[in-house]
Formats: C-alpha cells, sequence, structure tokens
C-alpha cells in the first residue's frame, strides 16, 4: 500500500474529526434517551461502534481525542452550554423543550465552541453537516446555523 500524501493525511484527520463529532452527539443522545452515563456510553462508542463496518463498505473510524473531548466537555461544561443555546432560541423554546437530537448536537457544538480551539466557523460548518444528516427532509439546518452563529458569536466573540 502506497504511503499517503500529506493532503491525504490531512484528509483522513478532517474525516476522522467529523465522524467523532457525529458519534459524539449519538453518544450525548443516547446518554439522555437511555439514562446513561458518560462512562458507559464512551466505552460502548468505543467498543462496539468505532471501526465497524458500515453499509456501504468504510470502516467508520473516528477521532478518539475529539470524541473523549466532546463528550467531557459536553457534560462538564452543561449548564453553560445550555445556557448558550437557551440564550439563541426564541423565549418560547427553551433547550428542554427541543428536539432530543437537536439538544444533543447543540450540546455537543457547545462543548466544542467552549472547550476547544476550534474555529467558530469550523464548528457551526460541521455540526450543520450533521443536522443535514439527522434531518435531510427539514428546515434544522438552517436553525443549527443560526442558533450555533449566536452561540459562538457569545462564547468567542473574538473571533468574529
Amino acid at each position: 500500500m502506497a504511503e499517503m500524501t500529506p493532503d491525504e493525511k490531512r484528509a483522513l484527520k478532517r474525516r476522522m474529526r467529523s465522524a467523532a463529532r457525529l458519534n459524539a452527539v449519538q453518544a450525548l443522545f443516547q446518554m439522555e434517551a437511555m439514562g446513561q452515563t458518560v462512562d458507559k456510553v464512551r466505552a460502548e462508542f468505543e467498543d462496539h461502534r468505532f471501526g465497524m463496518i458500515l453499509e456501504e463498505g468504510e470502516v467508520s473510524e473516528a477521532d478518539l481525542t475529539t470524541f473523549r473531548a466532546l463528550l467531557e466537555g459536553a457534560v462538564n461544561h452543561q449548564a453553560r452550554i445550555d445556557q448558550l443555546t437557551d440564550r439563541a432560541l426564541v423565549a418560547k423554546w427553551p433547550i428542554a423543550r427541543i428536539d432530543p437530537t437537536l439538544r444533543a448536537l447543540f450540546r455537543a457544538a457547545g462543548a466544542e465552541l467552549v472547550d476547544r480551539d476550534t474555529p467558530p466557523k469550523v464548528v457551526i460548518n460541521e455540526f450543520v453537516e450533521i443536522a443535514r444528516a439527522f434531518f435531510p427532509e427539514g428546515k434544522e439546518a438552517g436553525f443549527v446555523n443560526a442558533v450555533l452563529d449566536h452561540m459562538a458569536r457569545e462564547a468567542k466573540p473574538a473571533a468574529f
């Protein structure tokens, strides 16, 4: 097998970080839906989901560092992340009333905004794509974009 070029290595790392973000959303959703602890869900994902063969024949590889950081950040900073989200939502729709998948997405994205050095535009773009994956026919991607933009401007004002 030929060695990867630097561009191919960067592209692989990007895909693995994207997969980690998607897995973090799924794990946070599962934690809430099943009442499971972060340790239990993290172990399940790392032991059984990473490296799994997908329908398309691809191996599901995710960046473990990113996955763990987003899970831990979402749990450790949940109050702050939920406050950021609440301020970005309209008054009649507090975070507790939104779709649980979107709630998990906002918490994972919020963890990256609050606890990581990722540029806000990258976080927004990545999580809008995840919203499109979960809601391919809906208006959720635009909603996610608007909420995350508001959250990012509050969490990292110097980036704008």
